[in-house]
């Protein structure tokens, strides 16, 4: 497919929305991007893209809609709002970390359509996706993603195919909770360093050369250390990813206890007020309730900012 000829939308434009479309536009291709928010509509359009004012345009004008929502429940609900568009004509490409059952049954309703549908799960950051360094798991019929590769080589460069839709949202959810983990037992290391008298920032370039030493302690320990979280991926989002593991550990008949420990810190950080902010504020909820330096009032943005 010649990704040029036509125009791509892209629907949702969050921080992965947005990087995404960044991507497209690097690569000169056209895109239309819509959101329920109207300042993110207008930063498409100061990045050199297209808005639509309501989903159904953008499936008018596309072939190929890639999908970059909250949750799965969003997705369906954006799907349904123009039922007739959907056609054979049309493949949606889920980036959004759902429900995996809802995802299947989503991939049946439009297959029952003849339209096509692939989950297109991010492992990475916003920032990840935009310098496309991102990797992306893929579930799905492989003649789709085989008729779409141009698009995927774009926003997609490292993928790895799992299986039918359901199957890269599901393991999705493996990658999140050993991440999610890995933050959170950096967040508690820190906070012991700080309790012992050991400057955070002093514990990182110290344990950088042992074998303690991890990928989050590059993407994450240096905004935890300074206590200012300029935004890469909302806390509130993993939260909700923690939740879907939980419910999904349950289906399963299966017990995670250290994802529940998990679950009941960015809880606590989320009433803090850290929902917003990035997700390695997973650190306030141990500094809860001391006295010993004021957190942030901010959490590292600034007026106005967008991502």
């Amino acid at each position: 497919m010649d990704i040029q000829s036509k125009p791509l939308g892209v629907i949702g434009l969050g921080l992965l929305g947005t990087a995404i479309v960044e991507r497209f536009l690097d690569h000169q291709n056209l895109v239309v991007g819509y959101d329920v928010d109207a300042i993110r509509r207008e930063h498409v359009r100061t990045l050199g893209g297209s808005a639509a004012t309501e989903p159904g345009d953008v499936f008018s004008q596309c072939d190929v809609i890639l999908l970059s929502l909250p949750t799965s429940d969003i997705v369906a609900s954006v799907v349904e709002q123009v039922p007739a568009a959907v056609t054979s004509s049309k493949t949606f490409i889920d980036t959004t970390t759902g429900d995996p059952d809802q995802m299947v049954q989503l991939g049946l309703l439009l297959a029952g359509r003849g339209a096509a549908y692939v989950e297109a799960n991010v492992a990475g950051s916003s920032q990840q996706m935009r310098n496309g360094t991102a990797t992306v798991f893929l579930g799905g019929e492989p003649s789709v993603i085989e008729d779409n590769t141009g698009i995927f080589a774009v926003f997609a460069p490292q993928r790895i195919y799992l299986g039918p839709v359901g199957s890269a949202s599901r393991f999705k959810l493996v990658h999140n909770l050993i991440l999610g983990l890995n933050r959170a037992v950096l967040a508690e290391g820190l906070y012991f360093a700080d309790s012992l008298g050991f400057s955070p920032a002093e514990t990182l370039s110290i344990l950088r050369e042992t074998p303690a030493a991890s990928a989050v302690m590059n993407t994450k320990g240096d905004k935890m250390a300074r206590r200012e979280y300029d935004l890469q991926a909302r806390l509130s989002q993993h939260l909700k990813d923690v939740r879907l593991m939980l419910q999904e550990a349950s289906r399963a008949r299966v017990h995670l206890p250290l994802s529940e420990l998990h679950r009941e810190l960015l809880t606590q950080a989320d009433a803090l007020g850290f929902g917003d902010a990035d997700n390695s504020a997973i650190i306030e909820a141990y500094y809860a309730g001391q006295e010993k330096r004021p957190a942030p009032t901010d959490h590292g943005r600034t007026a106005g900012q967008l991502r």
